[in-house]
């Protein structure tokens, strides 16, 4: 069958749809309790979870990480980072997630790499309980690099009015508990390239210093999803005041997000042991304490505020669900901010 002028121009039709039908089932397969529409629908509808609860919406990217997966040549876990980066987001509200939205955008339509990083997506979202609602793929060749693409999502979770986190009951002495990162997660990769692989000379299949795994498998680690760990102490009544996803910006933009004007979060380096990877980037590219702090999450990803007589129990809780939380600071008075211990 000869091409049309439009795949001749770049934009293949016929392999978009034909992608799109291959991939229906595994979306179909997110679906949970609310969803009112079937896959391919011009709109994703889901029922409302009613008048006591809070619509909480968030829109994030994998950014540079993208690159890794096509030096690699794996994408099936760029989707599974995009949804639990975005569930992280939104609990921090205390939001579980309700329904997720992608956005792929590329050059040309590789039906392969479309499946793969589709797969990925589809298996977040049953992790995390929410339905892969839509999408949008767009070929736009020209606006792209050959062989590369851009992948953008959309979550949507609620959370009970009364059960709504904002940091405002945060005070004086209460402590800081910190959550292990899997890895890089989806921030500082710009910086961590250019480090690895520019002034390392490292390639995506050698294996990384310090670890028994490649370049490849360390940098693509999945972004964690805390959902589960979260929500179970949540649940268990220990009172969670406040809580921040250490995503862009690090420790000192993330943290003092959720604090009340007059006080600061205390945090100790020393309380935890930075992963490999981390103290690789530290030493080769000779990057500032501070720096890697702010860019980095340097092994812990996420951070819950309770109060001082709930510490332990909060911990204990978090291990049950296989999250080794660990006191990393406390809050005081002060200008906002955060300072280092």
């Amino acid at each position: 069958m000869a091409k049309s002028a439009y795949a001749k121009a770049g934009v293949d039709i016929d392999e978009m749809m034909s992608s799109i039908g291959a991939i229906k089932r595994m979306v179909k397969g997110t679906a949970v309790k609310g969803v009112m529409s079937d896959v391919g629908s011009f709109g994703g509808l889901f029922a409302s979870p009613g008048k006591d609860h809070v619509l909480v919406a968030s829109t994030d990217g994998v950014g540079t990480k993208l690159s890794v997966a096509h030096l690699a040549r794996r994408h099936d876990t760029v989707g599974q980072d995009l949804v639990n980066h975005c569930v992280n987001d939104i609990l921090v509200q205390g939001a579980r997630p309700l329904f997720f939205l992608d956005y792929l955008g590329t050059a040309r339509l590789r039906g392969d790499i479309f499946r793969d990083v589709v797969k990925g997506l589809c298996k977040a979202c049953k992790q995390n309980g929410c339905a892969l609602l839509g999408g949008e793929t767009a070929e736009m060749p020209g606006l792209y690099p050959s062989g590369e693409y851009d992948l953008v999502g959309t979550i949507v979770g609620a959370v009970e009015k009364k059960k709504l986190i904002t940091g405002k009951s945060i005070r004086t002495g209460d402590i800081v508990i910190g959550l292990p990162s899997s890895g890089l997660h989806t921030n500082g990769f710009s910086l961590a390239r250019r480090i690895i692989f520019e002034k390392a000379g490292l390639k995506i299949r050698d294996r990384f210093p310090g670890t028994r795994r490649s370049v490849g498998d360390v940098l693509l680690a999945v972004h964690r999803s805390y959902l589960k760990p979260v929500t179970g102490l949540i649940d268990s009544g220990v009172k969670v005041n406040g809580m921040a996803h250490l995503t862009g910006g690090g420790f000192q933009d993330n943290i003092p997000r959720v604090l009340p004007a007059g006080l600061r979060a205390v945090v100790d380096r020393s309380s935890w042991q930075a992963p490999p990877v981390f103290r690789f980037i530290r030493e080769r590219g000779k990057v500032s304490e501070e720096e890697l702090h702010r860019v980095f999450n340097m092994g812990i990803g996420y951070v819950v505020i309770v109060r001082r007589k709930d510490a332990d129990r909060a911990i204990a809780i978090l291990k049950r669900h296989r999250c080794a939380g660990r006191v990393i600071g406390r809050i005081e008075r002060g200008r906002r901010g955060l300072v280092w211990a």
